[in-house]
Order: structure tokens, then sequence, then C-alpha cells
């Protein structure tokens, strides 16, 4: 069983080179990373790296989309620039595939900072997982290739395309949770606070299951190298 990691990149140039290790030290067979047009200096960095480099349209979704198309793997692994696998975390992807009736799954996450309240929020995604069927991109979506063309791949909108692909995949089978752990950055709460981030992510899912669409919900989510609010 084959594993291919899709990495999208854009502005990634401090933290892709430990992500792209760490894919290689948790036993995948290929790293693919797919960049949305970095103007940090990031595609230079992954010409020097030990990957498949490409370019596409800038977009979560869209740079998923294009990795999955050029990988070779029988399964997929997507994981965000500032996370990193564990060193098992290919062997438990192929244990856990070794049953023919499982498809798909995700990883505990490990959020990298001491502070208890990233306990509380592992505990919780890791409920949301169990219980909803609901793993999001950072905590490393995995999936059977023939399953993920079958379902046509992430829906190419500008946020949200875990959510709504993992809605199509969970009606298929239930999402298995790996130990992992899946280390994560927690930039984006100390950024924003994670009172503050944590009520943004509910806002946005809430406003989804209303019917608003993903193109106006992008308006609301700023992305990592765009500057803060008030800056």
């Amino acid at each position: 069983m084959n594993i291919s990691l899709v990495i999208p990149v854009i502005n990634e140039l401090a933290c892709i080179a430990a992500a792209v290790d760490s894919g290689w030290r948790a036993g995948v067979d290929e790293v693919l990373v797919v960049d949305g047009g970095s103007t940090d200096g990031t595609w230079q960095l992954l010409e020097r790296l030990n990957c498949r480099s490409l370019r596409s349209p800038a977009g979560r979704a869209a740079q998923q989309n294009a990795g999955a198309a050029s990988a070779r793997g029988d399964v997929l692994l997507f994981q965000h620039a500032d996370n990193r696998l564990s060193p098992r975390a290919a062997d438990q992807i192929r244990e856990a595939l070794g049953n023919p009736r499982r498809l798909c799954g995700a990883f505990r996450q490990r959020i990298d900072s001491p502070r208890r309240v990233y306990r509380c929020l592992e505990w919780g995604n890791a409920w949301r997982v169990r219980w909803q069927g609901m793993p999001y991109g950072d905590q490393g979506i995995f999936v059977r290739r023939e399953i993920f063309q079958q379902l046509g791949g992430f829906p190419e909108v500008p946020l949200m395309e875990d959510v709504l692909l993992m809605r199509r995949l969970r009606r298929l089978a239930w999402p298995v949770l790996l130990p992992g752990p899946l280390l994560v950055s927690p930039r984006r709460w100390e950024r924003h606070g994670v009172v503050r981030q944590t009520m943004r992510n509910w806002s946005l899912l809430a406003a989804l299951r209303l019917g608003v669409s993903p193109a106006r919900l992008a308006a609301w989510y700023r992305r990592h190298d765009q500057p803060a609010e008030g800056a």
C-alpha cells in the first residue's frame, strides 16, 4: 500500500522543510508539495528539498486536487504545511486500511504548545472525529485514492473544502481516528487568540450549515500570511 503525501503551500518558507522531512520520517512513499503562488522564496526552496514540487492556482482545494492528480499512491494523505507527521503515521494508515471497509480517516493532534487550553482543543477535535465523523484538514485527512477520485476530489471552493469532502466520505464509511499524533502549529490561535479563533471557526461552520456559500465565508477568514485585522 503506497502512500502519497500532498502538502499545499503558499508563503510557507519557515515551515515547509520540516513538513516534508516529517513525511519521509513517517514512512510515506512520495511527497508532493503544491505551491499556489508563493512570493517569499518557498518555491525556490522546494527545488532543493526531497519532494516533487508542482504549481497550481491558489486555493487549498485546487492545490490538493492538483497534487492528488499527480500522485502515484494507493492512499492520499493531505497535510497542512505547518503540521508534522509522527514517525509511525504511515504504518498506522496501512494497518487501519488493512480493513477493506475502512476508506478514510485522520490523526489525533498534538498542538505544539504547553498551554493547557490546547489540551482541551485536542480532546474536542478528537471527539468531533469519533462522534461526528468530521476531521478537518489540520488533522491529516487520508483517503483511498479510488474513493477520492470517485467523489471528484475536493470541491474547488475557497474555504471549507475539507468539511464538504468529509460530509461525502462519511456517508460511505465512518472515518477512523488514528493515534498519531500529528504535531500542529499553534500559530493561528496565538495570532488571533484561542477563544476568538475557536468562536470564529464555530461561526463559519454554523454559517455553512445555514447555507452561506464558501466564497462568502472566505471573506471572513484571513490566510496565515495576510495582515491581521487592524494591522
